[in-house]
């Protein structure tokens, strides 16, 4: 697993939101940043906490012109019924062959309850406007992960 770093060219990407309609992260260039984060499976607790608090700090992450993507192996429909079920405000693609995951080096041998398997590593990349990565999230706690990111946005 080989991640993207700060300076590197954000992959190109275009994929299914949760509406079925198609997202291309070339669609933000140079108009707003675009926070892309990873998340292992909708639904599941620490993956809620963190999606209701992006949720719940949207006004604020649009003043700081910064859009977010919750990418997820998950399918299309479970991505509407996680819409749904947690009234979210943003947009989230369907990365089912983890192609995506593999091109920012999210995915990768993961352990659970003495289990190994491979997975998506919770990790966030902010994707400055003109298509470089800007800062990668990687150290934070779900429940705080929007506090870190907007800190970040403020220069704090």
């Amino acid at each position: 697993m080989q991640m993207l770093t700060a300076g590197a060219a954000a992959p190109e990407f275009t994929l299914q939101d949760q509406n079925g309609e198609m997202v291309s992260l070339s669609q933000f260039k140079g108009k707003n940043k675009v926070l892309v984060y990873f998340y292992p499976k909708a639904m599941t607790p620490g993956c809620t906490t963190q999606a209701c608090s992006l949720r719940d700090s949207k006004s604020e992450l649009e003043a700081l012109n910064t859009v977010v993507l919750g990418l997820s192996p998950d399918p299309v429909k479970k991505l509407k019924g996680f819409e749904e079920k947690k009234a979210l405000n943003f947009t989230l693609l369907s990365d089912e062959d983890h192609a995506v995951a593999d091109a920012f080096g999210v995915w990768g041998p993961k352990k659970f309850m003495g289990k190994e398997y491979d997975g998506i590593h919770r990790i966030s990349f902010l994707i400055g406007e003109d298509g470089n990565v800007e800062h990668v999230f990687n150290k934070f706690k779900t429940k705080d992960h929007h506090d870190v990111v907007i800190n970040y946005l403020k220069g704090e």
